[in-house]
């Protein structure tokens, strides 16, 4: 995918290349003019106006996400790039990267399997209890919704699992979940999920206790990988916005970044979103790609 080159002042597409815009330390940018009115521009990539290049901030949110803190990515920048950048300057990274490339995943159609899970993991925010909710394709171990959120209520778990059944492409069989008594009516308002009358049309909910065989293993492997990644972090201490973006940059990470050996050493996003080229860097491709 190309993104189309339209005149920011009059929305004209008769653009042609007109020099370079030279910079301290992301080089040369490439400048248009515009046919029409003469406006004379450079395209907004994602990185537009950024004082560092697109490899040094994607280096910084890869790093972070493989499980390296702030300050040891501010020292590995400080040893391999002239200028630095401080720790609070990736943050800031991570919440802005996040929310934007979020605009671009929570609308992708995805193939999905029969089987969805659903669980949730209690982290904590200013030292209070918040939970991290999810939903997980089985067979492709694409994370299709996730929201960290200060309480389990029924509103809660419904409003996650109907905004994403819209980006599933093919019908579910089973829907398995533990005991929490939110998810039978969450189920019931946003896939019409009724055990009490069998319809082939509808899925099963299938509810599972943690001390019996068959529990959610598969997403509880997905819990040990974020609780592994964010053990240093020790909770959040900003408000539950930035929370919210960083963990959907975990999510992201899961589905398009981080490869799986349990689905051939692939990511998830290559087994649900096939027809998506994101190149070598990801994170750039997603980047870009948000802002078409």
């Amino acid at each position: 995918m190309r993104q189309e080159i339209i005149c920011q002042k009059c929305n004209g597409k008769s653009i042609k290349k007109d020099g370079v815009r030279e910079t301290k330390n992301r080089g040369n940018v490439q400048r248009y003019k515009c046919a029409n009115c003469k406006n004379r521009f450079s395209i907004d990539d994602g990185f537009w106006k950024m004082k560092n290049t697109e490899h040094k901030v994607t280096a910084s949110i890869d790093m972070y996400y493989s499980g390296m803190s702030l300050r040891k990515i501010q020292a590995h920048l400080k040893m391999f790039y002239p200028k630095n950048c401080h720790y609070s300057t990736i943050y800031r990274w991570l919440v802005k990267y996040s929310q934007m490339m979020s605009r671009l995943t929570d609308n992708l159609q995805v193939e999905n399997g029969q089987e969805l899970m659903s669980d949730e993991m209690e982290y904590k925010r200013l030292g209070r209890q918040n939970w991290f909710v999810d939903v997980m394709d089985t067979s492709t171990r694409f994370i299709v919704s996730s929201e960290f959120i200060q309480s389990r209520t029924l509103d809660d778990i419904t409003r996650i699992l109907k905004h994403r059944r819209k980006i599933i492409t093919k019908p579910v069989k089973v829907i398995t979940t533990d005991c929490l008594l939110s998810y039978p009516k969450a189920l019931r308002y946003s896939f019409g999920v009724n055990n009490k009358f069998k319809n082939g049309e509808r899925p099963i909910h299938n509810r599972v206790k943690a001390d019996e065989r068959g529990f959610n293993h598969k997403i509880e492997r997905l819990h040990n990988t974020i609780r592994d990644r964010t053990k240093i972090m020790r909770g959040f201490h900003g408000s539950l916005y930035s929370a919210k973006m960083i963990m959907k940059g975990m999510e992201i990470y899961y589905n398009y970044v981080r490869k799986h050996q349990e689905i051939d050493n692939k990511t998830p996003q290559e087994e649900a979103i096939p027809f998506l080229d994101l190149g070598v860097n990801k994170w750039i491709g997603l980047i870009r790609l948000s802002k078409l």
